[in-house]
C-alpha cells in the first residue's frame, strides 16, 4: 500500500515538474515574440521622438540661416545701428521662443545681442570657429547666464567679396524644445559624445553618464543599482531610478550624426511578460486539467473507461481549438496591418493618380500655352538678329524684352505644373488660399479657352490664411474647376463664378457653374459615382471623392448643391488661420 501511494506520489511529482518545464518554456517563447513586438513598437516611437526634436532644432538652424544675411544686421558701425539691430533681434528671439539670438564680427565679438545670455566674445567657442570657416557651426551646452540647457547654431555672414565678416548666432532653450513631449512614453535621452544625457522627457535622467557595461549613472551621488542581461536579441536594463522610469526595459539606441548625438529609449517590457505569463498559465492549466483528469480516469478506468474515452476526446478537441483560434487571431492581425499599410498606400496613389488624371485632361491647352511663347520666342529672336545686323540695337533691345516677358510667362507655367504634380506629406499649416486659387485658374485657363468657359474670380484684397496643404487645396480647386467645365460640356452660356469669402473663423471658396445641376446631390461625393456615359474617356467619378478627403483631412467641408436660377455650386469650408480669425 505505500509503495503504491509513494508511485503516485512520484508520478504526481514528475508530471507537476513536466508541467512547470513545458510552461516555462512557452513562457519563453511567447515572451520572446512579444518582445520583438514590443521592439517594433518602440523603434516607431523612437523615430518619431527623434524626428520631433531634430525637426525642433532645425527650425532654429534655418532662422540662423535666414538671419545671416539680413540687411538690418549689416554695418553695425555706431550705437544707433547696434540699437536698431538689438530690437531686431529681440523681435525675432521673441517670436521664435529662442533663447537669444547674437550678432558677432569676424573676430569674435558680440556686436548686438537680443537678451544677453552669452558673454561679450565667443571667439572660442566651437560653433563660432566652426562657422568661421564658412561652415554652418552647431553646439550645445549649458547658457552661462541663464544656466539652462542650450543648443547654438551660427551661420556665416559674407561682405561683397566674399570674405567672411561675422556670424548670427541663435541660441535654442533645449528646455522649451522638449516640453512639448516631457512625460510621454516611452522614456527617451539623447546623449553627446561623451555619453551624458542631454535631452530628455524624463527629466530625472538628465546629465547622467554612461558607465562602463551599459546602463547610467548620476555623475553625483549614490550609484544606483542596475543589471543588464540578453533577452534573444533583445538587450533588457533592469533598473530602479524613477517611478516614470521603467524598471525593467527594452533597451533601444540609434546615432544622430545630424546633432552629433545619440538617441535612446527605455521601454516597458510589463506588458510582454504578463501576455507571456498568460500564455503560460493557460497551458499550464490545460496540462494540469489534462492530467488531472487522467490521473482520475486511471484510478477509475474499470468502471469508467467509456468516460474517460469520451473525456479525453473532448479535451484534445479544445486544446486543438484553442490552438486553432490562437493562429487565426495571428494571422488576422498580421493580415490586418497589412491591410492598413496597403490602405494608406492607396489612398495616396489615389491622390497622386486624381492629379496626374487632372493634368491629362489639361495637357493639351498647356501644350498650346507652351508652344505660342516658343514660336514668339523664335520670332523675336529673328528680329532681334536682323536689327543688329541692320544697326538697330533699339529695336533689337525691345525683342529681347519681349523674349524675357514669355520666358517668365513660360516659367511661370512650369513652376505651376512642378507644384500641383508632386506629392506633399507635410502637415496641416497656413496656406494663402487666394494665391492657391490663382495658381488653379493660371493651370486651367487653357482649358477655359479651349472650352468657351467665361470666367468670374471675385479675388480678395489680401491674402486669405487658412489651415491646409498648398498643393493639396490646389488640386481640389482644380478637380472643382474640371468638374464645372465637364458639367456645362454641349451647352451654351457657360460661366464659372469663384467666389472667397470670411465668416467669423471660417473661410468659404464657391464655386459655381450653369450646367445642368446636381442630379443625385447625395451620391456626388460617392467613390466612382459619374454621371458621364459609360465608357466616357473623362474620368472615373474620383475627382469629388479625392477632394471629398483632402478637405476633410484639413478638418474642413466640402458640399455641393443646386443653385436657384440653375447649374450647381460646390462650397468648401476652411478653417481660418489664427491671424485670420482674430482680424
Amino acid at each position: 500500500m505505500k509503495r503504491s501511494v509513494w508511485r503516485r506520489l512520484t508520478v504526481f511529482i514528475l508530471f507537476l515538474s513536466a508541467v512547470t518545464v513545458f510552461a516555462g518554456g512557452v513562457w519563453r517563447y511567447g515572451y520572446v515574440q512579444a518582445l520583438d513586438q514590443v521592439a517594433q513598437r518602440g523603434e516607431a516611437d523612437l523615430t518619431l521622438a527623434t524626428d520631433r526634436l531634430t525637426g525642433q532644432l532645425q527650425l532654429y538652424q534655418q532662422l540662423a540661416v535666414l538671419m545671416a544675411d539680413h540687411p538690418g544686421l549689416a554695418g553695425l558701425n555706431g550705437a544707433a545701428d547696434v540699437a536698431r539691430a538689438r530690437v531686431l533681434l529681440l523681435e525675432v528671439a521673441d517670436k521664435t521662443a529662442a533663447l537669444d539670438v547674437l550678432r558677432v564680427d569676424s573676430a569674435g565679438r558680440v556686436l548686438a545681442t537680443a537678451n544677453g545670455t552669452e558673454p561679450d566674445m565667443v571667439a572660442d567657442q566651437p560653433y563660432f570657429q566652426r562657422a568661421r570657416q564658412g561652415a554652418l557651426g552647431e553646439h550645445h551646452g549649458i547658457n552661462a547666464v541663464t544656466g539652462q540647457r542650450a543648443y547654438y547654431f551660427a551661420a556665416p555672414s559674407f561682405d561683397g567679396d566674399g570674405v567672411f565678416s561675422g556670424a548670427v548666432v541663435v541660441v535654442a532653450n533645449i528646455g522649451r524644445v522638449e516640453a512639448e513631449w516631457r512625460g510621454a512614453r516611452p522614456a527617451v535621452f539623447f546623449t553627446d559624445d561623451d555619453g551624458v544625457v542631454f535631452i530628455s522627457n524624463r527629466s530625472e535622467l538628465l546629465f547622467w553618464q554612461q558607465r562602463t557595461g551599459g546602463g547610467l549613472r548620476p555623475q553625483t551621488g549614490a550609484m544606483p543599482d542596475f543589471a543588464m542581461r540578453q533577452t534573444g536579441r533583445h538587450e533588457m536594463w533592469l533598473a530602479d531610478w524613477s517611478p516614470y522610469v521603467p524598471r525593467r526595459a527594452l533597451h533601444l539606441a540609434r546615432d544622430l550624426p545630424v546633432i552629433g548625438m545619440r538617441a535612446e529609449a527605455l521601454i516597458d517590457v510589463d506588458p510582454a511578460r504578463r501576455l507571456a505569463g498568460l500564455q503560460a498559465a493557460v497551458v499550464a492549466a490545460v496540462c494540469l486539467a489534462f492530467g488531472a483528469l487522467l490521473f482520475l480516469a486511471t484510478e477509475r478506468r474499470r468502471t469508467l473507461a467509456l468516460a474517460n474515452a469520451r473525456l479525453e476526446t473532448r479535451v484534445a478537441e479544445r486544446t486543438g481549438e484553442l490552438s486553432a483560434a490562437n493562429a487565426a487571431l495571428r494571422r488576422e492581425v498580421a493580415e490586418r496591418s497589412a491591410a492598413e499599410a496597403a490602405l494608406k498606400k492607396a489612398q495616396a496613389d489615389l491622390v497622386q493618380a486624381g492629379k496626374l488624371s487632372a493634368l491629362g485632361q489639361m495637357s493639351a491647352g498647356i501644350s498650346h500655352e507652351l508652344n505660342q511663347p516658343l514660336m514668339a520666342i523664335q520670332q523675336y529672336a529673328e528680329n532681334g538678329a536682323l536689327f543688329l545686323d541692320r544697326g538697330k540695337p533699339g529695336g533689337a533691345v525691345q525683342n529681347l524684352e519681349r523674349i524675357s516677358a514669355l520666358a517668365k510667362r513660360m516659367a511661370r507655367i512650369i513652376k505651376n505644373l512642378r507644384a500641383f504634380s508632386r506629392q506633399e506629406s507635410e502637415p496641416v499649416t497656413r496656406v494663402d488660399l487666394a494665391m492657391v486659387v490663382g495658381s488653379a485658374l493660371e493651370l486651367s485657363e487653357a482649358r477655359l479657352l479651349q472650352e468657351g468657359v467665361a470666367l468670374e474670380w471675385h479675388a480678395p484684397p489680401g491674402p486669405v490664411e487658412v489651415m491646409g496643404g498648398e498643393v493639396r487645396l490646389g488640386q481640389v480647386v482644380v478637380n472643382l474647376i474640371s468638374n464645372a467645365v465637364d458639367a456645362m460640356a454641349g451647352r451654351t452660356g457657360k460661366r464659372i463664378t469663384i467666389t472667397l469669402r470670411r465668416a467669423g473663423g471660417q473661410v468659404f471658396l464657391d464655386v459655381a457653374d450653369t450646367g445642368p445641376g446636381i442630379r443625385e446631390p447625395e451620391r456626388i461625393f460617392d467613390p466612382f459615382y459619374s454621371t458621364k456615359e459609360v465608357g466616357a474617356s473623362e474620368g472615373m467619378g474620383l475627382g469629388l471623392s479625392i477632394s471629398y478627403g483632402l478637405v476633410q483631412s484639413f478638418g474642413g467641408v466640402i458640399r455641393g448643391r443646386n443653385r436657384t436660377g440653375g447649374g450647381a455650386v460646390f462650397t468648401v469650408e476652411l478653417t481660418a488661420a489664427a491671424q485670420e480669425a482674430a482680424a
